[in-house]
């Protein structure tokens, strides 16, 4: 059985690559774990996630927060904001399968859209809170 974060991770990915306005913001289903070296923007990955312990008296469960980075060189922070709003409608309280577990809730929580030192990449981060417990 996998882990509640490894589970939460897959199925996060997999209703990204399913939403069709995203998709097509991003010329394809390129959401990564970890980018290919030549990689086309603007794309999405999926990065930084703290678990912790959210276990009731009786139920054990898991408190995640889960950060997705969305990049993108089109000039300008619009792109990237397009896609961070559109990460936000394919995932606020998403009715997402975990293989193993059972989501409680998922959330949204921040985002932040910011240039990059390179002074041609924009990149927004957005942040998720879910809550599991094993099924």
């Amino acid at each position: 059985m996998p882990t509640a974060s490894t589970a939460l991770r897959a199925a996060i990915h997999d209703a990204l690559v399913a939403y069709a306005p995203l998709t097509a913001l991003l010329g394809g289903p390129r959401v990564y774990d970890e980018p290919p070296k030549s990689v086309a923007f603007p794309y999405v990955t999926l990065g930084e996630a703290r678990v912790a312990d959210w276990s009731t008296g009786t139920e054990p469960g898991q408190e995640h927060h889960l950060t997705l980075h969305a990049w993108s060189r089109q000039g300008g922070h619009k792109e990237a904001h397009l896609v961070a709003g559109a990460l936000l409608q394919a995932l606020d309280d998403a009715p997402l399968t975990l293989a193993g577990h059972r989501l409680i809730n998922f959330r949204f929580a921040l985002a932040d859209v910011r240039r990059e030192a390179d002074g041609r990449t924009y990149h927004a981060l957005v942040r998720f809170r879910a809550v599991t417990e094993p099924s």
